[in-house]
């Protein structure tokens, strides 16, 4: 069987383990009171969010996490093993889905406000732990540097790696992050762009770990078989700070990190809008730029609805992953 066939096989199996165990999850977390809360600055229309369970990113972290272990402990469709490759960005997802299921957890103890950890503190874990990843790339995978659109070898960075490293991976776990507020759209816009760095690693031969990026799709998929409008269930920042770190994680082993803007137009985006707004803000003595940050609140409180921002967006983000497949591919 072929890479592609394989991947294709490994998400199939993903995506119906999470569906098989997300509806006795669902009623775990309802039975013992794991709701949501929302901040009190969210739009109105997002009260009747409240109560709803949330850390459903173990919904789909634990059938990729089995899925990964079987294929290391016993031949699967053909296949003895999945290869050192994986173990990285498995890692990076467990440890950053244990870091947000920290600040989930405290914020399930402080609901009347809605808030988890320190951002402070949380970033500066977030460093430590992409720090090590980043090691880990670079002196133990040996994955390449980067890949220039257009240019036929590889681009050296020497030690400045290590810092650009540090800087995808937390900046990607706390985009999705901040993407993570709408039905179906932080699993949409993940699934995508980890999908889309699965066929860049088809394309360079990388088939464990577009195995990898495909198994996790098909978690997604059955998580967003529960996620769509209206939830059942949110991923929380145990899932959403898991995925994102991932993606920042697969794109670097990929090499072609430089496309991560292009292919995650939507989770840049909306980190970019937190960031202008809240700069906008300090320097002008309380103006905004938008009606309220991440972007997606903004659109919704122009009059967008929920199902059309998370269509929209989605619709952006398959346009760009299909620009940023062909540039890799140049």
């Amino acid at each position: 069987m072929t890479g592609t066939g394989v991947s294709l096989v490994l998400a199939g199996i993903s995506f119906v383990l999470t569906v098989i165990w997300g509806g006795p999850l669902i009623r775990f977390l309802r039975r013992f009171g794991v709701g949501d809360s929302i901040r009190l600055e969210a739009p109105e229309r997002h009260q009747k969010k409240v109560g709803t369970p949330t850390m459903g990113g173990v919904m789909f972290i634990l059938p990729v996490l089995l899925v990964t272990l079987l294929l290391n402990a016993v031949p699967l469709i053909g296949l003895s093993g999945v290869g050192q490759s994986i173990l990285v960005p498995l890692i990076g997802l467990l440890g950053f889905a244990f870091l947000g299921s920290i600040d989930d957890w405290q914020k399930l103890r402080q609901k009347d406000l809605g808030e988890g950890m320190g951002a402070r503190q949380k970033l500066i874990i977030q460093l430590i732990m992409a720090g090590l990843i980043a090691y880990a790339l670079k002196d133990f995978l040996q994955v390449p540097d980067m890949y220039f659109p257009g240019v036929n070898r590889e681009i050296d960075l020497g030690i400045f790696y290590y810092p650009i490293a540090v800087f995808i991976i937390a900046g990607s776990a706390n985009a999705v992050n901040f993407t993570d507020g709408l039905d179906g759209l932080a699993g949409l816009i993940s699934a995508t762009s980890i999908a889309t760095f699965g066929g860049i690693a088809l394309l360079q031969g990388q088939d464990f770990l577009a195995q990898f990026c495909f198994t996790l799709v098909g978690g997604l998929f059955g998580f967003l078989w529960f996620n769509v409008h209206p939830a059942q269930l949110i991923m929380g920042d145990t899932g959403s700070m898991a995925l994102g770190s991932t993606l920042g994680i697969v794109a670097l082993m990929t090499g072609h990190w430089i496309l991560l803007p292009i292919i995650a137009i939507i989770p840049v985006s909306e980190i970019l809008s937190v960031i202008l707004q809240v700069s906008f803000y300090k320097i002008t003595g309380g103006r905004r730029i938008f009606k309220m940050s991440p972007i997606h609140l903004h659109f919704e409180l122009s009059g967008w609805s929920e199902t059309q921002i998370v269509q929209r967006f989605w619709l952006i983000s398959l346009l760009f992953a299909m620009v940023g497949v062909t540039l890799a591919a140049v």
